[in-house]
């Protein structure tokens, strides 16, 4: 579905955000986006404990009915949603990504995606074939933080996209927390 930024099913989170996408573009479940969210982040390098934390994060926090929103890039992020999946409870993944929701990135995760769209919510304000090209994931990460009640870092560079969506979380109010 197309949505344009002040139209009848634009989401309401997205209205009065300082930079909202003009037109989003979505697959799978609107509505979750009126349940309670949080996003979880992290590097696309994790670690073993790292990918094993998040996926335990993202089936706790969905087993608790929580929705969980990430950027469905390697590392943290797909192990968070892989959690969220093999969950029994009412929460479901959220994936925003940096391309059209066409065009799968990482490759890799061609079934993760199927599974966030059809159980979930995918999320893109790229139309359909545009391309993840660098300067679009820090883009993308402004609106998983936009999206969020709170921003969880499972594991993180000293720079990177995660650092990028904190930031975007404390110019909106949203608190930020960090895995030990």
């Amino acid at each position: 579905a197309v949505h344009l930024h002040g139209s009848a099913g634009y989401p309401q989170l997205l209205l009065n955000d300082p930079l909202p996408p003009p037109v989003l573009f979505s697959r799978g479940h609107l509505g979750l986006l009126e349940g309670r969210r949080v996003a979880v982040v992290g590097t696309r390098n994790a670690t073993a404990t790292g990918r094993e934390a998040a996926t335990r994060l993202g089936a706790d926090l969905a087993d608790s009915g929580v929705h969980v929103v990430s950027g469905l890039a390697r590392g943290i992020d797909g192990a968070v949603h892989r959690g969220v999946l093999a969950a029994r409870g009412a929460g479901r993944p959220v994936g925003v990504v940096a391309c059209g929701l066409d065009v799968v990135y990482p490759r890799e995760h061609h079934r993760l995606w199927g599974e966030v769209a059809t159980v979930g919510l995918l999320l893109s304000e790229h139309p359909p074939g545009a391309s993840p090209l660098p300067h679009r994931f820090p883009q993308r990460n402004r609106i998983v933080a936009a999206l969020a009640e709170l921003v969880v870092v499972v594991e993180s560079r000293e720079r990177g996209g995660s650092l990028v969506t904190v930031g975007a979380a404390l110019d909106r109010g949203v608190p930020v927390m960090a895995m030990p």
